[in-house]
């Protein structure tokens, strides 16, 4: 194995400060190497192959469409995500794009007609695993060997309970066809290499017996891990994950002897929330949507706070070094939101209304200068190089196993004292704490601001 050190990382990694104008003309005419003043060598980071362990004892970055863009996977990982999911991506689209690789920044783009479907950069390689949206065993293949070079995983989405997912037989569809859905796991780990790993993300079914049926059909495809989204087909993020029934299915999987590795999904807060989690549950990993569509950092045990003016600024400045497209570091910008401490709401809301009006990078110069975004980029670079060549997180879980497993009981009902009025009694009322309340309590000190709950979230989690 070959560890590089750090000059020659960061020597291979840093990008050009070109200016902006020149910078934003390459995603539609991506400059020749002649054109450009410096060639980017390839960086030739090795790590091992993905295998199960490397799924275990971490936290982990939920696919997320829209929200999980590059600059925030790459925000994820130097905060101490183990891996990162890339946004669920559908077979057809990827098969119609061509790669190409910027050679200044080294950013690799798949275009399409009119945009880029997916965007990723060597040093994320090898924590990042590809979402594929199918319902077609060959398409899965053919999508997957147009970009399994620059992944170091694949992961089928059996989860996603959109109309836009579900409506061709993908996403939480396949639930209700096991046979299609082992058909794609199975053609997936034939077609790749061993040094490829393919894992899969499901939601629970409506019974505990179901659920344990299907999951052994789908380990016995070859998988090397298995992600359980807490909740049913039926269920949206307002409602509470029933983390509770993830317990029987761990234990399910360590009984079948193949090691293969059992990640929870659903109401994880953080780094501090992942150890109640593991407990609940025996999960071999945690897996974090919301939370971190919300905050990136909440994957650090001291995740930062004030983030409109501790995170979002070095954000913007990161995507513009790396030539995202504006309109996607936007709206990651705009839904970013942490405990406040220092900063006044007056100057938040000035910055947040800022990034809603700004139609490019350079409206937001003078709250987000010097914008050039190398410093970002090298805490970056260094965060990773730290790992030495391994995909240990920078801050180790915590053993839970020699703790007590907690359990959850079902919610007792507290119940206010009668007052008699004049011979009437009040009518009792129920004070139990709800799941909302007991979230909003503990979002503080992860660093994190809980929204109300809403009809529908604003990311899509598959």
């Amino acid at each position: 194995m070959i560890v590089l050190g750090r000059t020659h990382l960061l020597r291979s990694f840093r990008l050009s400060s070109r200016p902006f104008a020149t910078a934003m003309s390459r995603r539609s005419n991506p400059p020749s190497p002649d054109s450009s003043p410096r060639v980017a060598k390839k960086p030739r980071l090795e790590y091992p192959p993905l295998e199960a362990e490397d799924y275990k004892n971490g936290l982990m970055l939920a696919p997320m469409v829209r929200s999980g863009a590059l600059p925030t996977r790459l925000y994820a990982l130097k905060h101490g995500a183990k891996l990162v999911w890339g946004p669920e991506t559908v077979d057809k689209a990827i098969l119609h794009t061509t790669r190409e690789v910027d050679p200044v920044t080294g950013v690799i783009s798949y275009h399409g007609k009119s945009k880029a479907i997916f965007t990723t950069h060597p040093i994320e390689k090898p924590f990042l695993i590809y979402q594929i949206g199918s319902a077609d065993p060959e398409l899965a293949v053919q999508a997957a060997k147009m970009v399994m070079q620059d992944v170091a995983g694949f992961d089928l989405n059996c989860g996603c309970p959109k109309p836009f997912s579900t409506h061709s037989g993908m996403g939480a569809a396949l639930l209700s066809t096991p046979d299609l859905l082992c058909s794609i796991l199975t053609a997936l780990r034939e077609a790749m290499p061993p040094e490829i790993s393919i894992s899969a993300k499901i939601r629970l079914l409506p019974s505990q017996e179901e659920t344990l049926k299907l999951v052994e059909r789908i380990v016995n495809t070859g998988i090397t891990a298995l992600t359980v989204h807490c909740r049913t087909r039926n269920m949206r993020m307002r409602e509470k994950a029933t983390i509770e029934r993830l317990r029987e299915i761990v234990q399910f999987v360590e009984g079948m002897g193949r090691g293969i590795a059992v990640i929870e999904n659903g109401d994880c807060l953080g780094y501090e929330d992942s150890k109640r989690v593991r407990q609940v549950t025996g999960a071999h990993s945690a897996m974090i949507a919301t939370a971190a569509e919300a905050n990136p950092t909440c994957f650090s045990p001291t995740p930062l706070r004030d983030l409109q003016t501790t995170f979002v600024p070095g954000y913007i400045r990161l995507g513009k070094y790396l030539n995202n497209h504006w309109s996607s570091t936007k709206f990651c910008a705009t839904q970013f939101q942490g405990a406040h401490e220092n900063a006044s709401r007056n100057d938040l809301k000035t910055f947040r209304e800022s990034i809603v009006r700004a139609k490019c990078y350079d409206d937001l110069d003078k709250f987000v200068a010097p914008c050039t975004g190398e410093q970002e980029w090298t805490e970056i670079v260094e965060a990773i190089e730290k790992r030495g060549g391994q995909r240990v997180p920078p801050h180790p879980l915590e053993d839970v196993s020699t703790l007590v497993p907690v359990v959850q009981p079902a919610p007792e009902t507290k119940v206010r004292e009668t007052k008699n009025l004049g011979g009437q009694s009040e009518p009792p009322v129920d004070v139990t704490p709800s799941f909302e309340t007991k979230a909003s309590a503990a979002a503080p000190l992860l660093g994190l601001e809980i929204p109300p709950p809403a009809s529908e979230p604003v990311g899509i989690v598959a």
